[in-house]
């Protein structure tokens, strides 16, 4: 009888874990590029009553549920345009961003809510720059060098000569293959730097780090090895970009609430399983009566 409060006490705490999950999910439902998580469970080890060598089989009694799994969910999530040129979708599952913080430290990131910096450099909210080729070259030339994209216009340093001498940057687009390509005033252009993106071999080894960003990025086997070697989007599935476009929560809300109407009633069930088994422990101790 204590092995069945057992049970009933395994699956109050599975179940409340399960609840915290669903309550972030709709927390984030409309988060940028969240990916939403599912529990999963699993039973426990079981006690054996009776090997399995006479006729009547294996009898074998469970002690309760354990939570097996908490895995992400990366499908896909819709599109919004937002009319802001530094923003990103990545149209494709399995593309990630590189971003880098002032200590060096990388992390992956699908929500490309990006904005340039005084300083020219395309950043996170939090000031993380975001990785690609940083090369100013002329439309369609070679990029090598990689590191800080900077999203800036020295005339004195312009890979092409302007059809006026003082022109001016007019603005800038990034293509569906990450370059960025500046535009001067007087209808002249070229390119300076591109975004690049990385892809995992396993996604759920990705540790969720706040802030929309992912961390343990070498043990998800990222392209490239331990060099995190980024390549060009839309190249070895990592998807194109849409520019001026930003990547919503994948959450289903009607899927959310039913999963919580059914986990609402598994932990009733299982506070039932321990009100139960004490009535009847309290039967017992009634005999001695």
């Amino acid at each position: 009888m204590l092995s069945s409060l057992n049970s009933g006490v395994a699956g109050l705490r599975n179940f409340q874990s399960k609840l915290d999950v669903i309550g972030n999910n709709i927390a984030n439902s409309n988060t940028i590029a969240y990916k939403a998580a599912r529990a999963n469970f699993a039973d426990t080890f079981s006690q054996t009553l009776q090997g399995g060598s006479k006729a009547g089989g294996t009898l074998q009694v469970g002690t309760g549920v354990q939570t097996a799994s908490i895995k992400n969910d990366f499908t896909r999530g819709s599109y919004q345009n937002t009319g802001v040129e530094s923003n990103l979708y990545i149209n494709g599952a399995d593309g990630f961003f590189i971003v880098k913080n002032a200590d060096g430290e990388e992390f992956a990131t699908r929500a490309g809510d990006f904005v340039v910096d005084k300083q020219g450099y395309l950043v996170t909210n939090e000031g993380f720059r975001v990785q690609g080729f940083t090369d100013q070259v002329a439309t369609g030339g070679a990029m090598t060098t990689r590191g800080d994209i900077r999203i800036f216009d020295d005339p004195a340093a312009r890979p092409i000569a302007p059809r006026v001498a003082d022109a001016k940057l007019a603005g800038f687009n990034i293509e569906a293959d990450g370059r960025i390509r500046m535009r001067l005033d007087d209808g002249s252009e070229y390119q300076s730097g591109q975004v690049l993106l990385e892809r995992f071999e396993d996604n759920n080894l990705l540790q969720k780090s706040g802030d929309n960003l992912f961390s343990n990025l070498r043990a998800a086997g990222p392209l490239g090895g331990d060099a995190l070697t980024a390549v060009e989007p839309g190249t070895n599935g990592t998807g194109a970009l849409k520019s001026a476009a930003l990547e919503m929560s994948n959450v289903d809300l009607a899927a959310e609430f039913t999963d919580l109407i059914t986990t609402q009633r598994g932990f009733q069930a299982n506070a039932r399983i321990i009100t139960t088994s004490d009535e009847m422990l309290q039967e017992v101790v009634n005999l001695k009566r």
